[in-house]
């Protein structure tokens, strides 16, 4: 039985675990984050993987940082684990380290693929199965398969998507790593670009942008890790949006009734379907603007 050490963390790998279980693959390992205070409570909480690896029965570690591996797997597979890998690490792969990676290498190497896709207003993203190397993300591409993004997508609707779609790619390439038939691709230098974490100052809101990129932006980091504006000095996140006719100043509330709550961009508006205003909970625009939101007027404007 061909072996793997599997490593990732949030919920995109959960369906790629469960597809090596199910396709019937040793899993000598699961490695994934420490539990981590979660909420207003700091409640500690398992990784998503970690949960599923328990409930498998497979053996769980929990490194704070990855220095060394106590296992010679044939594989190890890396799908959002959250750690740089060291060569003494990769180098336990009796066949090949490979990485599930949410974008169409060379496009988007990084932390946030997925984010950069939805906030670049990107038509296709995708799943690259490549070899580990040293240098992040940079290895041969042994496959890939394309998935069209829609105005419905947001960060979570792609991460579900496209651990779906990793899960199907990593399986269908491992047997050809496997008995050497298949053959990596080299990545072509001179088309890659980065998506690295998102800044805190990247999550601020420029109104003066067209409705468009405002749009993509705000579901760039839906759910997480969630765009906003402030609003009489106090902060509001912004989740779901849709692009309309309108203008006014950017920033602007030009339309406020019992359904509809609509903001002015530098061209364009958008109709806010899903916010949270400070200190209370996400809602949709009517139960916004059926209690806090009558605060919010026509012709002031969120900065």
């Amino acid at each position: 039985m061909t072996s793997v050490v599997f490593m990732g963390t949030p919920a995109f790998s959960v369906g790629i675990l469960e597809g090596l279980v199910e396709e019937g693959y040793d899993v000598m390992a699961v490695v994934t984050q420490p539990d981590r205070p979660v909420g207003r409570k700091r409640v500690m909480t398992p990784p998503p993987v970690k949960a599923k690896a328990l409930e498998l029965g497979l053996t769980v570690v929990q490194p704070e940082k990855i220095r060394e591996l106590d296992y010679e797997p044939d594989f190890i597979v890396t799908a959002a684990f959250g750690q740089f890998l060291p060569e003494s690490v990769l180098a336990r792969a009796k066949v090949k380290a490979i990485n599930v990676h949410a974008s169409l290498l060379p496009k988007y190497r990084g932390a946030a693929p997925i984010h950069y896709a939805l906030i670049n207003g990107d038509a296709l993203t995708g799943i690259s199965i490549i070899e580990m190397t040293k240098k992040m993300d940079a290895g041969d591409i042994y496959g890939s398969s394309e998935l069209a993004i829609t105005d419905d997508d947001n960060v979570g609707t792609l991460f579900e998507k496209l651990s779906v779609v990793g899960r199907d790619t990593l399986l269908s390439v491992m047997p050809g790593i496997l008995d050497g038939s298949a053959v990596g691709v080299p990545q072509v230098e001179s088309e890659v670009t980065f998506s690295p974490s998102i800044s805190a100052d990247e999550e601020i809101i420029d109104w003066s942008l067209s409705a468009r990129e405002v749009f993509n932006k705000i579901r760039g980091m839906n759910p997480f890790p969630t765009a906003y504006s402030t609003y009489d000095g106090e902060r509001v996140k912004f989740f779901d949006t849709r692009v309309v006719v309108g203008s006014g100043a950017p920033g602007e509330i030009i339309l406020k009734d019992k359904k509809n709550f609509v903001v002015a961009c530098g061209t364009g508006a958008l109709s806010v379907k899903v916010l949270q205003p400070f200190g209370k909970s996400k809602m949709d625009v009517v139960s916004f603007l059926n209690g806090v939101g009558q605060k919010y007027e026509i012709g002031s404007v969120f900065n």
